[in-house]
């Protein structure tokens, strides 16, 4: 039996699963499935780290590249070596520690009530995501498309490969093509399972006759 419990399995479960049931265009309308929207309110970061620099990651990230879906979990990722710089600025913001994560980093309750996940990591493609962003409309930083589905594919979670099908299916041939790149140099054991992503992603966009 799989063992579940490592993100390469379940990834290789939800593919296998998917491959024998998808079919095309049985998901959502064309028209949703290329809708991008960013209404749902973000707390202004940008007001309360003003030294340290990060990219929004997690669901918030996501809508840039996909319909948006409601999350009320707000995520950001810092390298590890700014995790006290970072800390520091949210204390005397007045936000409040609440808990580490079971991953480098932790949980934190902004003055507005925010509940915000400061991811720390050092691996090597984490400064050349931080340092090239994509900016949202409200003009913070969202990880590059690329890197966000490195993320996902690391994790595996349920959500992450609902996500990463969407994502992927929206994705042209310029954005797929970086992606490739950056999963082969960074998570080269996942480069099989991409292109299945990609192909079931894919298949949402089919109106079938």
């Amino acid at each position: 039996m799989l063992d579940l419990t490592l993100p390469e399995n379940r990834r290789k479960l939800f593919i296998e699963i998917a491959l024998r049931r998808c079919r095309p265009g049985s998901g959502s309308s064309r028209e949703f499935l290329q809708k991008r929207t960013w209404k749902r309110p973000v707390t202004n970061l940008k007001n309360l780290i003003k030294e340290t620099s990060f990219v929004v990651v997690g669901g918030i990230a996501t809508r840039l590249y996909m319909p948006e879906r409601a999350t009320p979990n707000l995520d950001i990722l810092v390298l590890t070596r700014d995790g006290e710089k970072i800390n520091c600025e949210l204390e005397k913001s007045g936000s409040k520690r609440v808990r580490e994560l079971g991953i480098s980093g932790s949980t934190w309750e902004l003055p507005d009530d925010t509940s915000l996940d400061v991811i720390e990591s050092q691996e090597p493609w984490v400064e050349a995501a931080i340092n090239n962003p994509n900016l949202a409309p409200d003009g913070l930083p969202v990880i590059a498309l690329p890197y966000l589905i490195l993320m996902k594919l690391k994790a595996s979670r349920s959500i992450d490969m609902g996500d990463l099908g969407r994502m992927l299916g929206a994705a042209d041939d310029n954005a797929l093509n970086e992606i490739r790149k950056v999963i082969k140099t960074y998570l080269p054991d996942a480069v099989e399972d991409l292109e299945s992503l990609i192909y079931l992603g894919k298949l949402e966009y089919i109106n079938p006759d």
